[in-house]
């Protein structure tokens, strides 16, 4: 119950927020998703994806997710590497 209450003020709270969308981890966080979404269309429609079989979305699924951990952990590695602020 405390939890939820806490989220919902951080939610709420303008500041925190905008803070929160200028912070480097977040925009980061952004661009790879941005990156990951052109990179998993072009494959789709290289590999004509558009027309699969649910065994074959399921592979697809698969290979996406690992690539996003991938990607994770890369920035993972960035942040450590780099000074704190």
């Amino acid at each position: 119950m405390v939890l939820r209450f806490l989220l919902r003020y951080l939610a709420n709270n303008d500041h925190l927020i905008q803070r929160m969308a200028e912070s480097y981890p977040l925009r980061r966080a952004a661009q790879m998703v941005v990156s990951i979404m052109y990179r998993t269309k072009n494959m789709a429609q290289e590999r004509g994806l558009h027309e699969m079989t649910p065994e074959r979305f399921k592979s697809f699924i698969a290979l996406f997710k690992n690539n996003l951990k991938k990607e994770i952990g890369g920035v993972k590695d960035e942040i450590k590497k780099k000074p704190f602020r």
